[in-house]
């Protein structure tokens, strides 16, 4: 597995994005939804990653993540995704790690996250847990949210 720095131009990068936003417009009530679209994707604080199996024309999207600044020392987590077709092969674990080795390289002193209190994001928050994320208070612009569970890790 590769993971490099991605410009959200490759057609199955947008589509990742695109089904990524469907499934949390079906998922979370509207005032919930705290995904990005890909022009908000990128912006100048943010530095979005995917993952690929093999190289050149047969290279395949496995997933992709995304990190925020918020301040020097506080970063987001954002569009923290994997295709179908790869879950339960360890690619979230390996961007999570990647987005750890980026905060550190970065200097940050915390990453932080927002994700859905439902049943459909129980794997991402036991991802995140087993990383040592803990739940805290909202932060940046979020607000206290009954659909929202927001975590933290310090670095």
């Amino acid at each position: 597995m590769r993971i490099i720095e991605d410009p959200l131009r490759h057609p199955a990068v947008l589509a990742l994005i695109a089904e990524h936003l469907a499934d949390m417009h079906a998922t979370s009530p509207p005032e919930s939804i705290h995904a990005l679209e890909v022009d908000a994707l990128r912006a100048d604080n943010i530095t979005l990653w995917t993952a690929w199996d093999n190289e050149g024309k047969d290279a395949l999207l496995l997933g992709c993540a995304a990190l925020k600044t918020l301040s020097p020392a506080e970063l987001e987590i954002k569009t923290m995704r994997v295709t179908a077709a790869a879950r339960g092969r360890g690619v979230g674990r390996r961007l999570l790690e990647h987005l750890l080795e980026q905060a550190r390289a970065r200097g940050a002193r915390r990453l932080s996250l927002e994700t859905g209190v439902e049943d459909y994001f129980a794997a991402a928050r036991r991802l995140y847990q087993r990383a040592g994320f803990v739940e805290c208070p909202p932060f940046g612009t979020y607000r206290e949210d009954p659909n929202s569970v927001f975590m933290r890790r310090e670095i």
